[in-house]
C-alpha cells in the first residue's frame, strides 16, 4: 500500500491484500468488514414458478396463490436486497455474505435455494462454485459465509449442504481457531470462514457457531441509529458479530408508499446511515463494531466507507507506538 493512499482508495476487489502490514495481526473480529444482507436476492424467481416462501403471513400466501399477477410485483419490489451477482459483490469488496437457505416445499429433488419473499432460481451449489472460483483468483482475500434461517431442511438435507460446502472449499475452510488474523490465514491457505446456525455445527471443527446479527427492525434511519447506539453502550459481543444497517419496512410503510421499492427506501436513507457508519470504530473496546452489512451494497460508497474505518486502528497503533 502506498504511503499516500487512504484505505478508502484501495482496490476494493483486493482490499484485504492491500491492507498495511500493521493490520495483518489484528483478529478479523476486530476489523471493520463490509457485508451483504440477504446476499442472494438478485435472482429471485420472476416466472411465478416459485411460491411465496413459507415464512410469509398466511394472508400473503393466499393472496399470492389467487391474485399472483397483482401481488407478485409488490413482493419483488420489497424482497430484492441486492442487484448484483455474488462475484460482483465480492469484486465490490463484500467479505461477509448473509445466506438464507431453503428447500422448496414442492420440490422432489435435493436441490437447495436461497429465499427472501420468494425462492431463487439459482441453487446453493451454483453460488458456492462461483465463490470458490472467485477465491481462486483472489488468494489473499477472506470471506465469511453465514448460513442461517434454514427453511424446509431436514437432517439429511443439512448433511448434504455441509458436504457441498466442504466439497466447494476443501482446504480453504478455516477451522475454529483463535485468533484469526490475515497473517495466519494467509500462511495456512485458509480463505473461508463458515458459520452455521444449527446444532450440527457444534461438533464440526470447520463450522463456526452462528455469528450474532444486530437487527434493529426499523424503517427509519434515525430509529435504527438510536437502536444501535443503545446496544453499543452494553458492549460488543466477543468474536465476530454483524451490525445490519438494513432497514425493515412494515405493512403500513408499504401501503403508504405504493409506488416505491426497498431500493427507493435504502437510497433515500443511505446518506444518513453512512454518515453514522463513518463515525464508528472497529476494535475490541466497548462500542466498537465489526462486520457492517447493508442492502444494495454497490450504492453510495458503502463498502469503501466501511473499509476506511480500519484507518482508526492504524492511528491507534501509531499513537500507542509513540507513547
Amino acid at each position: 500500500m502506498s504511503a499516500n493512499l487512504t484505505l478508502k482508495e484501495l482496490p476494493m476487489e483486493d482490499w484485504m491484500a492491500h491492507l498495511p502490514n500493521t493490520l495483518w495481526d489484528i483478529p478479523l473480529c476486530n476489523l471493520a468488514i463490509p457485508g451483504s444482507h440477504n446476499a442472494i436476492t438478485y435472482c429471485l424467481d420472476m416466472n411465478d414458478r416459485s411460491p411465496v416462501d413459507l415464512t410469509q403471513p398466511d394472508m400473503l400466501q393466499k393472496l399470492d396463490r389467487y391474485m399472483k399477477p397483482l401481488i407478485r410485483p409488490f413482493v419483488y419490489k420489497w424482497a430484492v436486497t441486492q442487484e448484483h451477482g455474488i462475484q460482483q459483490q465480492l469484486d465490490c469488496g463484500v467479505r461477509y455474505c448473509d445466506l438464507r437457505i431453503a428447500h422448496r416445499p414442492t420440490d422432489n429433488s435435493n436441490d437447495l435455494y436461497f429465499y427472501h419473499g420468494v425462492y431463487t432460481t439459482v441453487t446453493v451449489e451454483t453460488v458456492l462454485t462461483e465463490i470458490r472460483a472467485w477465491l481462486d483468483t483472489h488468494p489473499r482475500e477472506v470471506v465469511i459465509l453465514s448460513f442461517s434461517h434454514f427453511l424446509g431442511l431436514n437432517q439429511e438435507l443439512h448433511m448434504l449442504l455441509i458436504t457441498a460446502i466442504r466439497a466447494a472449499f476443501a482446504t480453504k475452510l478455516c477451522p475454529k481457531t483463535e485468533p484469526v488474523t490475515l497473517r495466519n490465514l494467509w500462511a495456512m491457505g485458509y480463505q473461508v470462514i463458515v458459520s452455521y446456525e444449527h446444532k450440527l455445527a457444534s461438533g464440526q471443527n470447520d463450522l463456526w457457531a452462528h455469528i450474532p446479527y444486530w437487527w434493529a427492525n426499523k424503517c427509519k434511519a434515525e430509529a435504527l441509529i438510536q437502536e444501535f447506539e443503545q446496544r453499543k453502550q452494553h458492549g460488543r459481543p466477543g468474536g465476530f458479530f454483524v451490525t445490519g444497517i438494513n432497514l425493515t419496512e412494515d405493512l403500513k410503510y408499504i401501503c403508504s408508499h405504493p409506488t416505491e421499492s426497498l431500493k427507493d427506501l435504502v437510497t433515500s436513507t443511505y446518506p444518513a446511515l453512512l454518515a453514522w457508519v463513518r463515525e464508528q470504530s472497529p476494535g475490541s473496546k466497548v462500542g466498537s463494531l465489526n462486520i457492517i452489512a447493508g442492502d444494495f451494497i454497490s450504492e453510495s460508497q458503502f463498502v469503501p466507507s466501511v473499509v476506511a474505518l480500519n484507518e482508526k486502528l492504524l492511528n491507534d497503533k501509531i499513537l500507542n507506538g509513540a507513547s
